[in-house]
């Protein structure tokens, strides 16, 4: 059975799935909406030089769905966006399956844009998800990004996980 935490709003979404994320945007578009931009994390392979054969996400769902909708809501308001939404996975995931995705749609694309990167930055960095790996020679691990620990939302820009 999913696991889905639903908003209050219906232009601004955050919600937690331990089932496949939909392809499509979970909110109306308006005759307004000129660009609807989407990211989609994707679980990989490999980790430092590891093969990972599977990753557990886990999440302490009041927290992170308080936390996500306060993000959504305010590139909403930074970026004039007539819909935003993010939904991430909980559960064990393979290689090659979507974790996470943002959407956000706007009346030009730059806004949408710069509000989709802000919202999966501010994510990563504070929503309290977590998450643990698998490797291919059974060694599990709880993954952090050390290297933002102390830095801030603005460090995770162009680094990756």
């Amino acid at each position: 059975m999913a696991t889905i935490l639903m908003p209050p709003s219906p232009r601004s979404l955050f919600m937690l799935s331990s089932e496949p994320l939909p392809e499509m945007p979970p909110f109306a578009l308006t005759s307004r909406t000129g660009a609807v931009v989407s990211f989609q994390g994707i679980v990989r392979d490999n980790n430092d030089g590891k093969a990972v054969v599977e990753i557990e996400y886990s999440a302490y769902p009041e927290l992170a769905e308080r936390e996500g909708r306060r993000i959504v809501a305010e590139s909403i308001e930074r970026f004039g966006l007539i819909g935003g939404c993010c939904i991430h996975r909980i559960g064990t995931l393979r290689p090659g399956e979507v974790a996470v995705r943002v959407w956000a749609a706007a009346a030009h694309r730059l806004e949408a844009f710069r509000a989709c990167e802000l919202v999966i930055d501010a994510v990563k960095a504070s929503v309290p998800i977590w998450k643990r790996e698998a490797y291919a020679n059974g060694d599990r691990v709880w993954v952090t990004c050390e290297a933002h620990a102390s830095e801030g939302m603005l460090a995770h820009v162009g680094h990756e996980h």
